[in-house]
């Protein structure tokens, strides 16, 4: 399969949503997808879900306005998970140098993302952390 940068959704005549993406999991639903009740919260720092981004692993479970396809980075001696985006935010966990922490948003100096395909969710300084080919 030809590795994307992002997505490729394709309807042509077609009655359900294709999807060709190494990010995108086995599709679960016949058809087209369709808000058939109140979305579903995820527990944060548990899934990469917030209210604007979500994974786009995560696209038909939770709906927000965005998804994104991870950037992976290796993580640089001395990184911290934090809650939130700033220095003085609460600290989740020290990182370990060298595991993949998959970038789903920069902001300024900061990136929100996860530890690895199913680690816990936070903010990361950009500075600790350096992009992978």
């Amino acid at each position: 399969m030809t590795q994307l940068s992002a997505p490729i959704f394709a309807f042509g005549d077609a009655s359900t949503l294709v999807a060709d993406d190494s990010y995108i999991r086995p599709p679960r639903l016949d058809g087209m997808l369709a808000m058939t009740g109140p979305s579903v919260k995820a527990d944060p720092g548990c899934l990469p879900v917030r209210g604007d981004l979500a994974h786009i692993k995560l696209a038909g479970l939770y709906f927000v306005p965005h998804y994104a396809v991870p950037m992976p980075h290796a993580i640089k001696a001395g990184a911290v998970l934090r809650v939130a985006a700033r220095g003085d935010g609460e600290a989740i966990m020290d990182l370990p140098e060298g595991d993949t922490f998959n970038v789903l948003d920069i902001a300024g100096a900061w990136t929100w993302g996860q530890l690895g395909e199913d680690g816990p969710v936070g903010y990361v300084a950009l500075g600790q952390l350096e992009a992978l080919a």
